[in-house]
């Protein structure tokens, strides 16, 4: 691979840069810049896969086995800006809290003589809030060893902006490893590696010292380094002196069996994959995540993030990782009053063990060292949950099974657990997937249900009128490990509740076609550009039913066409996309004509017949609802 990076097109598509990209550019000066950055990378990218990245993706699975088994982690958000919990000088400030301040442009020394000086948690409690984590089913925890903000957490002997010069004279890392360690749970950190507020050659900071990456967009923006490359020593400087040594400092002093970053896109790849070679210099066991160093061709980490603060997951393969807030913050704030219920939660958690995916769930304690009650009864009550459901979750993964009408499947070796979200009120939950069963049970009762063959791969279990939890009960079937059929169509439920068929969940025809990042309001198919590009879902009708038919999307502005609605070959209906009135996004449900459906297998499409604007529309869902008569 060395050989071939001299080549300019080459390194260009190492670096997720297409052919005709680089011969747009080439060139001019940009293109040259452009060409310089893509052979920095490519190089970085060759050596890591020809050499020590390879090496250590050798014991990959022994490293990560602990993290598929735990399913269901802790993230904490707690620094100084804790304190203040979204105010400051009296003025309330909206949206991330860790965020104070760039938001309010808080220069170096008044953040340092007003937030760290002032520091001090006394009702801080290491083994209160790793005993609280434990009941609430946690398997791992990691906190924030240095945020955005530049401010080291624990007494860290590089630089001065560090809790030690706070009124706080404990280590409050050593204090939860300590805890994490007697209660036997995995044990991590948060690092800001390339994101750093109070760094004077760090990306970020641009009211105190003009750097690049901040919100002035200064030097050519999100890829300053490649349109400025005279700037990128400042920032090796940066990593040289204060990001590296930290990091192998929290190595070395904590032993972490993971370490957590973001923001990768602050610093170029290359320094990003250097940092991660000096990680593994130091720990070749610790987890590291999929946010430090990645490229269009390889991910360097040991698993995959997704998107924050998601409402539903698009596809994903391998290991991935999601990370939901309690409330829209992830530091505490004394504001945002919109934590989500407890519900949420527990279906979200089902749902991505069903994707085979972990949730890592952030809660942000108060500045004296309380976690915030609102987050408390959230844990206690997830506890309950996983006390009687649990074995659903931890080590479990898909099952291959086709979507459910009433929720979702996890399976562990020859067990299935059925994730009812929606409990049928006529007693009969219908599963379709299944070549066999053995038994069935309420996961927590001896009791066994009554089991039925209705047709190929479906069945009729017998249920209690009441559902023994109101927001996810648990079915345990023994199938004996035979084979499920993961090439049925998902079954729709036509008996008088709506159905529901997401966009993430459909087949996609044509390219460019992208995904929202799952966020409520955002789980969205965009980049409806053309007429080439189509969505489709198949299911089948239990039964012959009228349904209506309703479609929710996202517009704005630059919105606007017409698509067909096609079922089974024949188009049905054709409905007009009109632009977004003001500026903004703008979430709209329209009906469509009802839908007569016959017993069987159907296919739904919904096609373009012109796009008017930049885009058609943001589908989000599509919902069929039986027809009372």
């Amino acid at each position: 691979m060395r050989n071939v990076i001299k080549t300019g097109w080459i390194a260009a598509a190492l670096c997720g840069m297409t052919t005709a990209g680089y011969a747009q550019f080439k060139g001019d000066d940009d293109g040259i810049l452009m060409q310089k950055a893509a052979s920095r990378d490519s190089l970085a990218i060759a050596e890591a896969v020809d050499g020590w990245w390879a090496a250590s993706m050798k014991d990959h699975e022994q490293r990560i086995a602990w993290w598929r088994e735990a399913r269901f982690g802790c993230f904490i958000h707690w620094g100084v800006y804790s304190v203040p919990g979204g105010e400051w000088k009296g003025k309330k400030v909206g949206g991330y809290a860790e965020h104070l301040m760039r938001k309010e442009k808080i220069s170096r020394s008044e953040y340092a003589q007003t937030l760290i000086a002032s520091f001090n948690p006394t009702e801080f409690n290491a083994e209160a809030w790793v005993k609280l984590i434990k009941e609430a089913g946690m398997r791992y925890l990691i906190i924030t060893a240095k945020h955005h903000d530049g401010v080291a957490m624990y007494p860290s002997a590089i630089g001065d902006y560090t809790i030690s010069q706070s009124a706080f004279k404990r280590d409050p890392m050593a204090e939860l490893a300590a805890a994490c360690k007697k209660a036997g749970i995995r044990f991590g950190f948060y690092y800001s590696h390339a994101f750093d507020w109070e760094h004077p050659d760090a990306p970020g900071n641009d009211w105190d010292y003009n750097n690049p990456g901040g919100d002035k967009n200064l030097f050519g923006g999100t890829n300053w380094y490649d349109h400025h490359p005279e700037l990128l020593p400042k920032a090796v400087k940066y990593v040289n002196e204060k990001s590296i040594p930290q990091i192998q400092e929290l190595l070395r002093k904590y032993h972490p069996d993971i370490i957590w970053f973001d923001t990768p896109h602050k610093l170029p790849l290359s320094e990003n994959i250097r940092i991660l070679q000096a990680i593994r210099a130091v720990d070749p066991n610790v987890v590291v995540n999929g946010r430090l160093a990645r490229s269009a061709a390889v991910s360097f980490g040991d698993y995959k993030n997704t998107a924050d603060r998601p409402a539903e997951f698009y596809p994903v393969t391998g290991d991935w990782e999601a990370i939901p807030t309690t409330n829209e913050s992830y530091g505490y704030s004394r504001y945002d009053r919109s934590h989500k219920p407890l519900g949420f939660f527990i279906r979200l958690m089902a749902k991505a063990t069903s994707r085979g995916g972990n949730l890592l769930m952030n809660i942000g304690p108060m500045g004296n060292g309380v976690i915030d009650p609102r987050d408390t009864v959230i844990l206690h009550g997830i506890g309950q949950w996983v006390d009687r459901y649990g074995a659903s979750i931890y080590g479990a993964g898909a099952t291959g099974m086709p979507l459910q009408s009433w929720g979702v499947t996890t399976a562990k070796g020859a067990t299935k657990y059925l994730h009812v979200f929606d409990w049928p009120a006529n007693g009969k939950l219908i599963v379709n997937g299944l070549t066999k069963i053995n038994s069935a049970s309420l996961m927590g009762a001896r009791q066994k249900l009554a089991v039925k063959k209705t047709g190929d791969a479906v069945w009729e279990i017998s249920l209690p009128t009441q559902a023994p939890d109101k927001h996810n009960s648990v079915i345990v079937v023994d199938d004996g490990g035979a084979p499920v059929r993961s090439d049925l169509p998902r079954l729709l439920d036509l008996n008088g509740r709506p159905q529901q068929l997401l966009a993430f969940d459909a087949q996609q025809r044509g390219k460019g076609l992208g995904f929202g990042d799952g966020k409520t309001d955002r789980y969205y198919v965009n980049r409806w550009k053309d007429t080439t590009q189509a969505l489709s879902w198949t299911f089948s009708a239990d039964k012959s039913a009228e349904c209506s038919l309703n479609l929710r999307y996202v517009i704005d502005a630059s919105s606007g066409g017409r698509y067909r609605i096609v079922v089974d070959g024949v188009t049905r209906q054709t409905l007009d996309v009109l632009p977004a009135p003001a500026k903004g996004e703008e979430v709209k449900t329209q009906s469509a004509a009802n839908l007569t459906l016959t017993k069987g297998v159907h296919t739904l499409e919904i096609v373009p017949e012109k796009v008017t604007g930049e885009e058609l529309m943001k589908l989000l869902e599509i919902t069929l609802t039986p027809v009372k008569k």
